[in-house]
């Protein structure tokens, strides 16, 4: 099966609502993919994950961003995940299922990416420092 190319801004791996609310802080017109850690469906899972992104975005409200669900090999949370209205979510192409989640997201209107664009981990960056944040902040820039 061969995957269209998706096109998206700047990509950043967040853990909490605060990594997030900082790449919104710092977004360009281009605007920033939140993108989930790995295998975030599964914990903290997606309702959880929905509301790192709504606070943040609450914060920032004329940020431009995407959300990203990491659904890793798990088919069933990722469907579950387009039941609770996520539109952008990433599982493993590699899994027997993904033909058949794929046809389900479409039918949802949602985009099904066969894996995680480059992303920024933001896990690695102390945002309380001015360092950090100027690592993060040329990220989203170059995108």
């Amino acid at each position: 099966m061969t995957h269209a190319p998706v096109t998206t801004p700047p990509a950043i791996r967040f853990r909490s609502a605060a990594e997030a609310a900082a790449a919104l802080s710092l977004a360009t017109p281009a605007g920033v993919l939140l993108l989930s850690t790995p295998g975030a469906a599964a914990w903290p899972g997606a309702a959880v994950v929905a509301a790192m992104v709504a606070r943040a975005a609450a914060a920032h409200p004329g940020a431009v961003h995407q959300a990203a669900l990491d659904c890793g090999s798990a088919p069933g949370l990722a469907l579950d995940a387009l039941r609770q209205g996520w539109r952008l979510l990433v599982l493993d192409a590699g899994h027997p299922a993904f033909p058949a989640v794929a046809s389900a997201a479409e039918e949802a209107g949602a985009t099904l990416l066969p894996q995680a664009p480059p992303a920024l981990d933001l896990s690695r960056l102390d945002l309380r420092k001015p360092g950090g944040r100027a690592i993060l902040a040329r990220h989203l820039a170059e995108g």
